[in-house]
């Protein structure tokens, strides 16, 4: 459970021993001296990790990367970059690689020429910036291309080049900021696929900032979830959708229905919550308060079976539902429901299940206890 005000800390090292790269102590930042953007941060980021920043906008995660590049300072508290402060640290001395939206390319430099600026930067002698360029080049399979300048490249390529730069000069640690958010659906889903696989063949440390949930889940080995500068939880991915530790993270990390409720009994794990609209469900106890106390249920759309009218009458978590629409989508169709007095229910079907529902029709549904989780009211 995390104490309100303060973001989680995740301890200096993991089960397999990978040292803290990167910690953030104490850290807060405000812009106008009363409200603060990021507060009380506290965060290791482990060496050798792909560690994603996920939140709203506004939220802090993007406040968060600008602080651990240099382009903003923090109010109160530390960095530290492989145990060395670094909050007075200018950024061309930070060591760090940066990959943004915009791509960021010098236009007027060829492809070779923009990856080898870092090199030129950092005084590395002719000879062996040739062999980094082409090296890198070769990384994301663009050789052909060196002469080239950005504009004549698409947008994917541009932020392939972009990657190349960032990485061509070994830097410990990659700071990524909403990267692929310019490209096209099916560009965006490749390009992610691509830097995964980098990370994990060059075994580089990552900072990625996104506010797409599907991008954060795909790509990560953990999730930071900001929201009001706050973490609200860090996880790995199938532990932050499984496991969340409060409704605003379960709404914001994947989709998710809603019933709110009070509490009327507590047994262990569970608990039987009476709906606001009538009837009653049990649930897992994650994040309630007493007998008597408002909660807010959370269940997954896949974890929602439609039962026919009569069917499974002894089904746990068994309500009526009225449809108010179906919705397919290819690979699987959903179900919009009226339930308990959330008529935006959502229940996801295989294709072709749904091809007998009609508006209005009344049907039941059900979900088991362990899927549906009773947290702090929305």
């Amino acid at each position: 459970m995390l104490v309100p005000g303060r973001s989680s800390s995740t301890g200096r090292e993991d089960g397999i021993g990978a040292p803290a790269l990167v910690r953030f102590a104490g850290i807060q930042k405000t812009y106008d001296g009363e409200h603060l953007v990021v507060k009380n941060l506290d965060l290791d980021i482990r060496k050798g990790e792909f560690i994603t920043l996920l939140g709203p906008s506004g939220s802090g995660k993007t406040t968060t990367l600008m602080m651990l590049a240099g382009f903003e300072v923090p109010t109160h508290g530390e960095i530290y970059l492989a145990d060395r402060p670094i909050k007075n640290m200018p950024p061309h001395k930070r060591d760090i690689g940066m990959v943004f939206q915009n791509y960021a390319l010098f236009p007027h430099l060829t492809i070779e020429e923009n990856v080898a600026f870092p090199l030129s930067v950092r005084k590395v002698n002719k000879a062996e910036a040739q062999e980094r360029v082409k090296a890198a080049l070769r990384m994301i399979k663009m050789e052909t291309l060196a002469q080239r300048r950005p504009g004549q490249l698409s947008g994917g390529q541009q932020q392939r080049v972009a990657l190349a730069r960032a990485l061509v000069f070994n830097p410990q640690l990659v700071l990524m900021d909403e990267p692929l958010g310019a490209l096209d659906k099916r560009l965006r889903e490749q390009m992610q696929l691509e830097i995964k696989q980098l990370h994990e063949t060059m075994g580089i440390t990552v900072v990625y900032v996104t506010h797409d949930q599907s991008e954060a889940l795909t790509m990560s080995d953990r999730i930071a979830v900001f929201n009001d500068g706050i973490v609200q939880q860090i996880d790995k991915p199938d532990a932050l959708y499984e496991h969340p530790v409060n409704s605003f993270v379960a709404n914001f990390v994947g989709e998710n229905n809603v019933l709110a409720g009070t509490v009327e009994t507590i047994e262990k794990d569970h608990c039987r919550v009476a709906l606001a609209a009538g009837g009653s469900v049990l649930a897992r106890a994650v994040n309630i308060g007493g007998i008597g106390t408002a909660t807010s249920l959370s269940v997954r759309p896949e974890r929602v079976s439609i039962l026919t009218d009569g069917a499974a009458s002894h089904a746990p978590n068994r309500l009526p539902a009225t449809v108010q629409n179906t919705i397919y989508l290819g690979d699987h169709a959903l179900a919009v429901l009226d339930v308990a007095g959330n008529a935006e229910f959502m229940v996801k079907l295989q294709p072709g299940a749904h091809d007998g529902m009609r508006h209005g029709e009344s049907v039941f549904i059900t979900f088991r206890p362990e899927d549906c989780l009773a947290l702090d009211p929305v």
